[in-house]
Protein backbone atom coordinates (compact mmCIF):
# COMPACT_ATOMS: atom_id res chain seq x y z
CA UNK A 1 0.00 0.00 0.00
CA UNK A 2 3.31 2.35 0.43
CA UNK A 3 3.84 2.72 -3.21
CA UNK A 4 -0.49 3.70 -3.51
CA UNK A 5 -0.14 6.43 -0.48
CA UNK A 6 2.91 8.17 -2.05
CA UNK A 7 1.10 8.46 -5.41
CA UNK A 8 -2.01 9.92 -3.42
CA UNK A 9 -0.30 12.32 -2.03
CA UNK A 10 1.88 13.34 -4.94
CA UNK A 11 -1.00 13.90 -6.98
CA UNK A 12 -2.93 15.97 -3.84
CA UNK A 13 0.97 18.03 -3.59
CA UNK A 14 0.46 18.72 -7.43
CA UNK A 15 -1.79 21.92 -7.14
CA UNK A 16 0.32 23.39 -4.32
CA UNK A 17 3.75 22.72 -6.62
CA UNK A 18 2.21 24.66 -9.88
CA UNK A 19 1.13 27.21 -7.60
CA UNK A 20 4.69 27.35 -6.60
CA UNK A 21 6.23 27.93 -9.49
CA UNK A 22 3.66 30.63 -10.99
CA UNK A 23 4.21 32.18 -7.94
CA UNK A 24 8.30 32.03 -8.21
CA UNK A 25 8.05 33.48 -11.63
CA UNK A 26 5.21 36.21 -10.91
CA UNK A 27 8.09 38.04 -8.10
CA UNK A 28 10.95 37.73 -10.15
CA UNK A 29 9.30 38.50 -13.79
CA UNK A 30 10.78 42.58 -13.90
CA UNK A 31 7.10 43.40 -16.08
CA UNK A 32 5.02 42.49 -12.53
CA UNK A 33 3.77 44.73 -10.71
CA UNK A 34 4.51 41.82 -7.68
CA UNK A 35 8.24 42.17 -8.19
CA UNK A 36 8.60 45.69 -7.41
CA UNK A 37 8.14 44.94 -3.81
CA UNK A 38 11.11 45.11 -1.15
CA UNK A 39 10.64 41.47 -0.86
CA UNK A 40 9.94 40.48 -4.19
CA UNK A 41 13.35 38.53 -4.22
CA UNK A 42 12.76 36.55 -1.06
CA UNK A 43 9.61 35.85 -2.04
CA UNK A 44 10.49 34.36 -5.45
CA UNK A 45 13.45 32.15 -4.04
CA UNK A 46 11.34 30.87 -1.37
CA UNK A 47 8.67 29.63 -3.71
CA UNK A 48 11.24 28.71 -6.27
CA UNK A 49 12.65 26.27 -3.36
CA UNK A 50 9.13 25.46 -2.60
CA UNK A 51 8.43 24.09 -6.41
CA UNK A 52 12.11 22.05 -7.01
CA UNK A 53 10.92 20.09 -3.24
CA UNK A 54 7.65 19.11 -4.51
CA UNK A 55 8.00 18.68 -7.79
CA UNK A 56 8.26 15.38 -9.62
CA UNK A 57 11.30 14.67 -11.70
CA UNK A 58 11.40 12.62 -14.77
CA UNK A 59 14.64 11.09 -16.53
CA UNK A 60 16.82 13.59 -17.91
CA UNK A 61 17.99 13.61 -20.97
CA UNK A 62 21.95 12.98 -22.03
CA UNK A 63 21.77 16.04 -24.38
CA UNK A 64 25.23 15.83 -25.97
CA UNK A 65 24.35 17.61 -29.28
CA UNK A 66 28.38 18.17 -30.25
CA UNK A 67 31.75 17.78 -28.66
CA UNK A 68 34.49 19.64 -29.75
CA UNK A 69 37.73 17.72 -31.13
CA UNK A 70 40.92 20.31 -31.10
CA UNK A 71 38.79 23.37 -32.40
CA UNK A 72 36.28 20.53 -34.94
CA UNK A 73 32.71 20.54 -33.86
CA UNK A 74 31.72 16.76 -34.00
CA UNK A 75 27.47 16.21 -33.94
CA UNK A 76 25.81 13.14 -31.97
CA UNK A 77 23.48 11.29 -32.45
CA UNK A 78 21.55 9.24 -30.28
CA UNK A 79 20.34 5.64 -31.70
CA UNK A 80 18.90 2.72 -29.79
CA UNK A 81 20.38 -0.53 -30.94
CA UNK A 82 19.44 -3.05 -29.07
CA UNK A 83 15.92 -2.91 -27.32
CA UNK A 84 15.47 -5.47 -24.45
CA UNK A 85 12.43 -5.17 -22.26
CA UNK A 86 14.58 -3.96 -19.54
CA UNK A 87 17.67 -2.17 -21.19
CA UNK A 88 18.26 -0.07 -24.54
CA UNK A 89 21.75 -0.70 -25.82
CA UNK A 90 22.61 3.38 -26.55
CA UNK A 91 25.05 4.33 -29.31
CA UNK A 92 26.24 7.69 -29.57
CA UNK A 93 27.03 7.84 -33.14
CA UNK A 94 29.32 10.91 -34.24
CA UNK A 95 29.28 12.68 -37.77
CA UNK A 96 31.80 15.58 -39.12
CA UNK A 97 32.61 16.57 -42.48
CA UNK A 98 35.82 17.08 -41.47
CA UNK A 99 38.05 14.75 -43.72
CA UNK A 100 41.30 14.69 -41.33
CA UNK A 101 38.87 14.46 -38.37
CA UNK A 102 36.94 11.68 -39.93
CA UNK A 103 40.04 9.12 -40.86
CA UNK A 104 40.98 9.73 -37.18
CA UNK A 105 37.53 8.56 -35.86
CA UNK A 106 37.68 6.00 -38.03
CA UNK A 107 40.18 4.24 -35.96
CA UNK A 108 39.25 4.89 -32.68
CA UNK A 109 38.48 1.70 -30.07
CA UNK A 110 34.71 1.03 -29.59
CA UNK A 111 33.85 1.43 -26.00
CA UNK A 112 30.64 -0.51 -24.07
CA UNK A 113 30.11 1.31 -20.95
CA UNK A 114 27.48 -0.17 -18.54
CA UNK A 115 26.02 2.33 -16.30
CA UNK A 116 24.34 1.32 -12.73
CA UNK A 117 21.20 -0.25 -12.30
CA UNK A 118 20.75 0.89 -8.80
CA UNK A 119 18.13 4.22 -8.34
CA UNK A 120 19.65 6.58 -11.09
CA UNK A 121 19.73 6.26 -14.94
CA UNK A 122 22.18 5.87 -16.77
CA UNK A 123 22.30 10.14 -17.55
CA UNK A 124 24.26 9.96 -14.21
CA UNK A 125 27.25 9.49 -16.72
CA UNK A 126 26.63 11.99 -18.98
CA UNK A 127 30.05 13.20 -18.08
CA UNK A 128 31.45 9.91 -18.39
CA UNK A 129 29.81 9.66 -21.81
CA UNK A 130 30.69 13.38 -23.45
CA UNK A 131 34.46 13.06 -22.27
CA UNK A 132 35.05 9.28 -23.93
CA UNK A 133 33.54 10.37 -26.99
CA UNK A 134 36.18 12.38 -27.98
CA UNK A 135 38.63 9.89 -28.44
CA UNK A 136 36.06 6.42 -28.82
CA UNK A 137 33.22 4.79 -30.24
CA UNK A 138 30.50 4.91 -27.26
CA UNK A 139 27.81 2.58 -26.24
CA UNK A 140 26.28 2.83 -23.06
CA UNK A 141 23.47 0.39 -21.53
CA UNK A 142 20.57 2.74 -20.70
CA UNK A 143 18.34 1.21 -18.19
CA UNK A 144 14.52 1.54 -18.01
CA UNK A 145 12.35 2.10 -15.50
CA UNK A 146 10.53 -1.20 -13.89
CA UNK A 147 7.33 0.43 -13.41
CA UNK A 148 7.38 0.98 -17.06
CA UNK A 149 7.45 -2.41 -18.22
CA UNK A 150 4.99 -4.58 -18.58
CA UNK A 151 4.12 -7.73 -16.55
CA UNK A 152 3.91 -9.03 -19.80
CA UNK A 153 7.56 -9.31 -20.41
CA UNK A 154 7.98 -11.29 -17.15
CA UNK A 155 10.73 -10.70 -14.24
CA UNK A 156 13.93 -9.50 -14.38
CA UNK A 157 16.94 -11.08 -12.53
CA UNK A 158 20.36 -10.84 -11.82
CA UNK A 159 21.11 -13.54 -14.60
CA UNK A 160 18.89 -11.83 -17.15
CA UNK A 161 21.34 -8.96 -16.17
CA UNK A 162 24.39 -10.69 -17.08
CA UNK A 163 23.26 -12.37 -20.03
CA UNK A 164 22.04 -8.57 -21.56
CA UNK A 165 25.67 -7.57 -21.02
CA UNK A 166 27.18 -10.71 -23.20
CA UNK A 167 24.85 -9.51 -25.93
CA UNK A 168 25.74 -6.56 -26.13
CA UNK A 169 29.56 -7.59 -25.95
CA UNK A 170 28.92 -9.73 -28.79
CA UNK A 171 27.03 -6.99 -30.41
CA UNK A 172 30.06 -4.74 -30.54
CA UNK A 173 32.63 -7.60 -31.36
CA UNK A 174 30.47 -8.53 -34.26
CA UNK A 175 30.56 -4.51 -35.71
CA UNK A 176 33.94 -3.86 -34.58
CA UNK A 177 36.11 -6.93 -34.37
CA UNK A 178 36.31 -6.63 -30.46
CA UNK A 179 35.38 -3.69 -27.92
CA UNK A 180 36.78 -2.32 -24.75
CA UNK A 181 33.97 -2.60 -21.30
CA UNK A 182 33.79 0.55 -18.08
CA UNK A 183 31.64 -0.40 -15.65
CA UNK A 184 30.56 2.25 -13.15
CA UNK A 185 29.85 0.62 -9.61
CA UNK A 186 26.98 -1.84 -9.42
CA UNK A 187 27.05 -3.06 -12.91
CA UNK A 188 31.04 -4.58 -11.71
CA UNK A 189 30.18 -7.56 -10.47
CA UNK A 190 27.41 -8.82 -13.32
CA UNK A 191 30.21 -7.19 -15.99
CA UNK A 192 32.98 -9.22 -14.37
CA UNK A 193 30.85 -12.16 -13.97
CA UNK A 194 29.80 -11.67 -17.94
CA UNK A 195 33.07 -11.46 -19.32
CA UNK A 196 34.53 -14.51 -16.92
CA UNK A 197 31.70 -16.20 -18.45
CA UNK A 198 32.00 -15.96 -22.00
CA UNK A 199 36.14 -16.58 -21.11
CA UNK A 200 35.13 -20.26 -19.85
CA UNK A 201 33.46 -20.82 -22.88
CA UNK A 202 36.32 -20.21 -24.67
CA UNK A 203 34.53 -16.81 -26.31
CA UNK A 204 36.25 -13.98 -27.42
CA UNK A 205 36.57 -11.74 -24.19
CA UNK A 206 36.78 -7.61 -24.85
CA UNK A 207 40.02 -6.48 -25.31
CA UNK A 208 40.20 -4.38 -21.96
CA UNK A 209 37.49 -4.56 -18.68
CA UNK A 210 37.65 -1.35 -16.56
CA UNK A 211 36.07 -1.65 -13.32
CA UNK A 212 35.16 1.65 -11.19
CA UNK A 213 34.36 2.01 -7.61
CA UNK A 214 32.66 -1.02 -7.74
CA UNK A 215 31.76 -3.74 -4.73
CA UNK A 216 33.53 -7.16 -5.99
CA UNK A 217 34.20 -8.11 -2.54
CA UNK A 218 31.77 -5.79 -0.22
CA UNK A 219 33.83 -7.31 2.40
CA UNK A 220 36.71 -4.94 2.76
CA UNK A 221 36.13 -1.35 4.11
CA UNK A 222 32.25 -1.89 4.38
CA UNK A 223 30.53 1.37 3.87
CA UNK A 224 27.05 1.92 5.46
CA UNK A 225 25.33 0.97 2.24
CA UNK A 226 27.29 -2.35 2.71
CA UNK A 227 26.35 -2.26 6.41
CA UNK A 228 22.64 -2.32 5.59
CA UNK A 229 22.93 -5.31 3.70
CA UNK A 230 24.52 -7.20 6.33
CA UNK A 231 22.39 -6.04 9.52
CA UNK A 232 18.90 -6.85 7.69
CA UNK A 233 18.23 -9.93 6.87
CA UNK A 234 16.72 -11.20 3.24
CA UNK A 235 12.98 -11.54 4.49
CA UNK A 236 13.56 -7.61 5.87
CA UNK A 237 14.22 -5.94 2.47
CA UNK A 238 11.69 -8.50 0.78
CA UNK A 239 9.13 -7.38 3.62
CA UNK A 240 9.76 -3.56 4.15
CA UNK A 241 11.03 -2.28 0.09
CA UNK A 242 9.09 -4.30 -2.26
CA UNK A 243 6.11 -3.00 -3.41
CA UNK A 244 3.40 -3.06 -6.33
CA UNK A 245 3.36 -1.16 -9.16
CA UNK A 246 0.17 0.77 -8.66
CA UNK A 247 -2.47 1.22 -11.27
CA UNK A 248 -1.67 4.25 -13.22
CA UNK A 249 1.75 2.76 -14.71
CA UNK A 250 2.12 0.46 -17.36
CA UNK A 251 3.37 -1.69 -15.11
CA UNK A 252 0.87 -1.98 -12.75
CA UNK A 253 1.01 -5.12 -10.79
CA UNK A 254 5.11 -5.24 -10.97
CA UNK A 255 6.59 -6.20 -7.59
CA UNK A 256 9.76 -3.35 -7.36
CA UNK A 257 11.77 -1.37 -5.35
CA UNK A 258 10.36 1.83 -5.76
CA UNK A 259 12.65 5.14 -7.14
CA UNK A 260 11.06 7.10 -4.11
CA UNK A 261 12.05 4.96 -1.18
CA UNK A 262 15.84 4.68 -3.28
CA UNK A 263 15.95 8.23 -3.12
CA UNK A 264 15.17 8.60 0.90
CA UNK A 265 17.59 6.30 1.35
CA UNK A 266 20.12 8.17 -0.66
CA UNK A 267 19.09 11.59 1.11
CA UNK A 268 19.25 10.00 4.32
CA UNK A 269 23.16 9.06 3.95
CA UNK A 270 24.12 13.04 3.70
CA UNK A 271 20.80 14.66 5.16
CA UNK A 272 22.60 17.85 6.11
CA UNK A 273 24.78 18.05 3.37
CA UNK A 274 21.64 18.28 1.28
CA UNK A 275 20.01 20.69 3.86
CA UNK A 276 23.18 22.79 3.29
CA UNK A 277 23.05 22.94 -0.40
CA UNK A 278 19.11 23.71 -0.74
CA UNK A 279 19.83 26.55 1.63
CA UNK A 280 22.62 27.52 -0.04
CA UNK A 281 20.43 27.48 -3.43
CA UNK A 282 18.39 30.03 -1.67
CA UNK A 283 20.94 32.29 -1.19
CA UNK A 284 21.79 32.09 -4.12
CA UNK A 285 18.33 32.86 -5.75
CA UNK A 286 18.53 36.01 -2.97
CA UNK A 287 21.92 36.93 -4.55
CA UNK A 288 20.90 36.85 -8.11
CA UNK A 289 23.98 34.52 -8.30
CA UNK A 290 22.47 32.60 -11.78
CA UNK A 291 25.63 30.32 -12.12
CA UNK A 292 25.79 28.48 -8.75
CA UNK A 293 22.14 28.48 -8.63
CA UNK A 294 21.86 26.86 -12.21
CA UNK A 295 24.79 24.62 -11.10
CA UNK A 296 22.60 23.28 -8.02
CA UNK A 297 19.06 23.03 -10.81
CA UNK A 298 21.72 20.59 -13.09
CA UNK A 299 22.69 18.37 -10.08
CA UNK A 300 19.80 17.58 -8.28
CA UNK A 301 17.73 17.55 -11.41
CA UNK A 302 20.15 14.18 -11.96
CA UNK A 303 20.20 13.06 -8.19
CA UNK A 304 15.98 13.22 -7.47
CA UNK A 305 15.48 11.92 -10.84
CA UNK A 306 14.84 7.94 -9.67
CA UNK A 307 14.06 4.56 -11.32
CA UNK A 308 11.84 1.27 -10.02
CA UNK A 309 14.28 -1.76 -10.20
CA UNK A 310 12.51 -5.13 -10.26
CA UNK A 311 12.12 -6.64 -6.46
CA UNK A 312 13.84 -10.08 -8.31
CA UNK A 313 17.17 -8.29 -9.47
CA UNK A 314 17.38 -6.16 -6.54
CA UNK A 315 16.92 -8.83 -4.04
CA UNK A 316 19.51 -11.33 -5.74
CA UNK A 317 22.06 -8.61 -5.97
CA UNK A 318 21.40 -8.17 -2.15
CA UNK A 319 21.85 -11.90 -1.55
CA UNK A 320 24.86 -13.04 -3.83
CA UNK A 321 26.71 -9.29 -3.85
CA UNK A 322 25.99 -7.83 0.56
CA UNK A 323 25.27 -11.11 2.08
CA UNK A 324 26.63 -14.27 0.28
CA UNK A 325 29.33 -13.00 -1.67
CA UNK A 326 29.43 -15.81 -4.01
CA UNK A 327 31.27 -13.78 -6.91
CA UNK A 328 34.41 -13.87 -4.39
CA UNK A 329 34.11 -17.11 -3.07
CA UNK A 330 33.80 -18.90 -6.03
CA UNK A 331 29.45 -20.34 -5.50
CA UNK A 332 28.25 -18.09 -7.71
CA UNK A 333 26.21 -19.91 -11.17
CA UNK A 334 24.36 -18.03 -13.67
CA UNK A 335 21.47 -19.10 -15.46
CA UNK A 336 21.89 -18.91 -19.09
CA UNK A 337 19.80 -17.94 -21.89
CA UNK A 338 19.47 -21.73 -22.81
CA UNK A 339 18.57 -22.25 -19.02
CA UNK A 340 21.50 -23.86 -18.16
CA UNK A 341 23.82 -23.36 -14.59
CA UNK A 342 27.18 -21.74 -15.56
CA UNK A 343 29.57 -21.42 -12.77
CA UNK A 344 31.45 -17.88 -12.50
CA UNK A 345 35.36 -18.53 -12.78
CA UNK A 346 37.40 -15.15 -12.74
CA UNK A 347 40.67 -16.74 -13.51
CA UNK A 348 39.42 -18.43 -16.59
CA UNK A 349 39.75 -14.67 -17.97
CA UNK A 350 43.73 -14.94 -20.40
CA UNK A 351 43.27 -12.20 -22.99
CA UNK A 352 41.58 -8.92 -21.57
CA UNK A 353 42.94 -6.11 -19.75
CA UNK A 354 42.03 -5.28 -16.56
CA UNK A 355 41.98 -2.00 -14.68
CA UNK A 356 40.18 -1.21 -11.35
CA UNK A 357 40.18 2.07 -10.29
CA UNK A 358 38.61 3.55 -6.69
CA UNK A 359 37.95 7.01 -5.12
CA UNK A 360 40.55 7.87 -2.03
CA UNK A 361 37.06 9.33 -0.34
CA UNK A 362 34.65 6.79 -1.67
CA UNK A 363 31.83 6.27 0.92
CA UNK A 364 29.27 3.82 -1.37
CA UNK A 365 32.42 1.20 -2.29
CA UNK A 366 35.06 1.24 0.36
CA UNK A 367 38.68 0.84 -0.48
CA UNK A 368 40.32 -2.19 -1.80
CA UNK A 369 36.58 -3.59 -2.97
CA UNK A 370 37.43 -2.91 -6.86
CA UNK A 371 41.10 -3.59 -6.69
CA UNK A 372 40.37 -7.09 -5.29
CA UNK A 373 39.42 -8.04 -9.02
CA UNK A 374 42.96 -7.69 -9.93
CA UNK A 375 43.76 -10.89 -7.81
CA UNK A 376 41.06 -12.27 -8.88
CA UNK A 377 42.03 -12.59 -12.78
CA UNK A 378 44.70 -14.98 -11.58
CA UNK A 379 44.90 -16.05 -15.78
CA UNK A 380 45.39 -12.19 -16.60
CA UNK A 381 49.12 -11.44 -16.59
CA UNK A 382 50.59 -9.02 -14.20
CA UNK A 383 51.56 -6.69 -17.32
CA UNK A 384 48.07 -5.75 -18.27
CA UNK A 385 46.81 -5.13 -14.88
CA UNK A 386 46.32 -1.52 -13.86
CA UNK A 387 45.04 -0.20 -10.15
CA UNK A 388 44.94 3.54 -9.87
CA UNK A 389 43.48 5.40 -6.89
CA UNK A 390 42.09 9.09 -7.29
CA UNK A 391 43.49 11.19 -4.57
CA UNK A 392 40.65 13.30 -2.89
CA UNK A 393 38.02 11.52 -4.61
CA UNK A 394 34.52 10.57 -3.60
CA UNK A 395 32.37 7.94 -5.27
CA UNK A 396 30.89 9.70 -8.42
CA UNK A 397 34.63 11.97 -8.29
CA UNK A 398 35.82 8.65 -10.03
CA UNK A 399 33.33 9.33 -12.56
CA UNK A 400 32.11 13.07 -13.30
CA UNK A 401 33.77 16.27 -12.69
CA UNK A 402 37.12 17.54 -12.80
CA UNK A 403 38.66 15.07 -11.34
CA UNK A 404 37.50 11.60 -13.75
CA UNK A 405 38.55 14.74 -16.74
CA UNK A 406 41.47 15.93 -15.21
CA UNK A 407 42.69 12.32 -13.19
CA UNK A 408 40.95 9.92 -14.21
CA UNK A 409 40.26 9.81 -18.01
CA UNK A 410 43.61 10.56 -19.05
CA UNK A 411 44.74 6.62 -17.12
CA UNK A 412 41.21 5.17 -18.75
CA UNK A 413 42.57 6.07 -22.16
CA UNK A 414 45.61 5.38 -22.24
CA UNK A 415 44.97 1.74 -20.55
CA UNK A 416 42.61 1.38 -22.83
CA UNK A 417 44.83 2.75 -26.04
CA UNK A 418 47.83 0.44 -24.98
CA UNK A 419 45.70 -2.56 -25.52
CA UNK A 420 43.69 -1.78 -28.18
CA UNK A 421 45.09 -4.81 -30.31
CA UNK A 422 43.94 -7.61 -32.21
CA UNK A 423 45.84 -11.10 -32.20
CA UNK A 424 49.21 -10.88 -33.47
CA UNK A 425 48.19 -13.61 -36.31
CA UNK A 426 45.70 -11.84 -38.64
CA UNK A 427 43.85 -13.69 -40.65
CA UNK A 428 42.56 -12.14 -44.16
CA UNK A 429 40.00 -14.76 -45.77
CA UNK A 430 38.08 -14.60 -48.93
CA UNK A 431 36.10 -16.79 -51.38
CA UNK A 432 36.73 -16.82 -54.78
CA UNK A 433 35.68 -19.38 -57.83
CA UNK A 434 33.53 -21.19 -54.98
CA UNK A 435 37.29 -21.99 -52.58
CA UNK A 436 37.89 -20.42 -49.57
CA UNK A 437 41.88 -19.56 -49.68
CA UNK A 438 43.51 -18.42 -45.88
CA UNK A 439 46.07 -15.41 -45.99
CA UNK A 440 49.18 -15.50 -44.79
CA UNK A 441 49.48 -15.61 -41.20
CA UNK A 442 51.63 -12.43 -40.78
CA UNK A 443 50.42 -9.09 -39.97
CA UNK A 444 48.55 -7.48 -42.64
CA UNK A 445 48.27 -4.06 -43.59
CA UNK A 446 44.78 -3.24 -45.67
CA UNK A 447 45.82 -2.17 -49.28
CA UNK A 448 43.22 0.45 -49.49
CA UNK A 449 42.20 2.89 -47.08
CA UNK A 450 39.11 3.40 -48.51
CA UNK A 451 35.43 2.75 -47.45
CA UNK A 452 35.42 -1.45 -47.18
CA UNK A 453 31.85 -1.19 -48.91
CA UNK A 454 33.46 1.11 -51.74
CA UNK A 455 33.97 -1.24 -54.98
CA UNK A 456 37.58 0.07 -55.01
CA UNK A 457 38.67 -1.41 -51.41
CA UNK A 458 39.72 -4.59 -52.33
CA UNK A 459 41.90 -6.13 -49.57
CA UNK A 460 45.50 -7.09 -49.99
CA UNK A 461 45.64 -10.42 -51.32
CA UNK A 462 47.73 -13.12 -49.68
CA UNK A 463 51.20 -13.74 -50.68
CA UNK A 464 50.40 -17.28 -51.83
CA UNK A 465 47.16 -18.58 -53.56
CA UNK A 466 46.07 -21.63 -54.98
CA UNK A 467 43.27 -21.89 -57.26
CA UNK A 468 41.51 -25.18 -58.31
CA UNK A 469 41.10 -26.08 -62.03
CA UNK A 470 37.81 -25.62 -62.51
CA UNK A 471 37.99 -26.35 -66.36
CA UNK A 472 35.69 -22.87 -66.39
CA UNK A 473 36.24 -19.74 -67.67
CA UNK A 474 37.95 -16.91 -65.23
CA UNK A 475 35.03 -14.62 -63.41
CA UNK A 476 34.63 -11.08 -64.95
CA UNK A 477 37.22 -8.88 -62.73
CA UNK A 478 34.31 -6.60 -61.57
CA UNK A 479 32.32 -9.99 -60.27
CA UNK A 480 35.64 -10.90 -58.68
CA UNK A 481 35.78 -7.47 -56.78
CA UNK A 482 32.27 -8.06 -55.55
CA UNK A 483 32.12 -10.93 -53.92
CA UNK A 484 36.28 -10.91 -52.61
CA UNK A 485 34.60 -7.39 -51.34
CA UNK A 486 31.45 -8.84 -49.99
CA UNK A 487 33.20 -12.44 -48.22
CA UNK A 488 36.57 -10.87 -47.09
CA UNK A 489 37.32 -9.99 -42.92
CA UNK A 490 40.40 -7.65 -42.76
CA UNK A 491 41.76 -7.02 -39.58
CA UNK A 492 45.32 -4.96 -39.45
CA UNK A 493 47.78 -4.84 -36.25
CA UNK A 494 47.71 -2.63 -34.18
CA UNK A 495 50.85 -0.27 -33.83
CA UNK A 496 51.16 0.68 -29.97
CA UNK A 497 50.83 4.34 -29.44
CA UNK A 498 50.84 5.26 -32.99
CA UNK A 499 47.73 4.01 -35.51
CA UNK A 500 45.29 1.06 -35.43
CA UNK A 501 42.75 0.83 -37.50
CA UNK A 502 40.06 -2.31 -37.75
CA UNK A 503 38.27 -2.89 -40.94
CA UNK A 504 35.30 -4.96 -41.53
CA UNK A 505 34.07 -4.78 -45.56
CA UNK A 506 30.54 -4.48 -44.42
CA UNK A 507 30.83 -1.59 -41.73
CA UNK A 508 33.30 1.05 -41.01
CA UNK A 509 33.70 2.82 -37.83
CA UNK A 510 31.31 5.68 -36.85
CA UNK A 511 30.39 6.39 -41.16
CA UNK A 512 29.23 3.03 -41.69
CA UNK A 513 24.59 2.53 -41.54
CA UNK A 514 23.10 1.56 -38.44
CA UNK A 515 22.61 -2.32 -38.38
CA UNK A 516 18.96 -3.79 -38.62
CA UNK A 517 19.36 -6.85 -37.42
CA UNK A 518 18.23 -7.94 -33.88
CA UNK A 519 20.97 -8.61 -31.93
CA UNK A 520 21.01 -12.19 -31.80
CA UNK A 521 21.01 -12.49 -35.67
CA UNK A 522 23.62 -10.07 -35.79
CA UNK A 523 26.03 -12.06 -33.65
CA UNK A 524 24.98 -15.38 -35.54
CA UNK A 525 25.45 -14.08 -38.83
CA UNK A 526 28.99 -12.70 -37.92
CA UNK A 527 29.76 -16.26 -36.73
CA UNK A 528 28.75 -18.25 -39.92
CA UNK A 529 30.47 -15.95 -41.76
CA UNK A 530 33.78 -15.73 -39.85
CA UNK A 531 33.57 -19.78 -39.95
CA UNK A 532 33.20 -19.59 -44.12
CA UNK A 533 35.71 -17.92 -44.55
CA UNK A 534 38.60 -17.96 -41.56
CA UNK A 535 40.77 -20.67 -41.00
CA UNK A 536 40.13 -22.80 -38.09
CA UNK A 537 42.04 -20.32 -35.47
CA UNK A 538 39.67 -17.86 -36.20
CA UNK A 539 38.55 -16.31 -33.38
CA UNK A 540 34.39 -17.46 -32.75
CA UNK A 541 31.70 -14.89 -31.64
CA UNK A 542 28.28 -15.79 -30.89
Amino acid sequence: MLYQVYEAQRTLMEPFVDFAQAASKLYSNPQSPMAQTPLAQRMAAAYSLMYRLGKDYEKPAFDIPTVDDNGVGIAIQERVEIDKPFCELRRFKRFTDNTATLTKLKGQPAVLIVAPLSGHYATLLRDTVKTMLKDHKVYITDWKNARTVPLTEGEFHLDDYVNYIQEFIRHLQATYGNCHVISVCQPTVPVFAAVSLMASRGETTPLSMTMMGGPIDARKSPTSVNNLATTKSFDWFENNVIYRVPSNFVGAGRRVYPGFLQHAGFVAMNPDRHANSHFDFFKDLMKGDDTNADMHRNFYDEYNAVLDMDADYYLETIKTVFQEYKLVKGTWDVMSVDGKPERVVPGDIKTTAVMAVEGELDDISGAGQTRVALDMCSGVSDTKKKFFEVEGAGHYGIFSGRRWRDQVYPEVKAFILANNKLPNTVKLAFEETGAATAASTKPAIAASKKPANAVSSVPAKPATKTTPSTGKAPRSKAATVAKTTATAVTEVAYKPMTKWVTETPARLADKSPPKAATPKSSSKTAAAKTAKVAPAKTTRTK
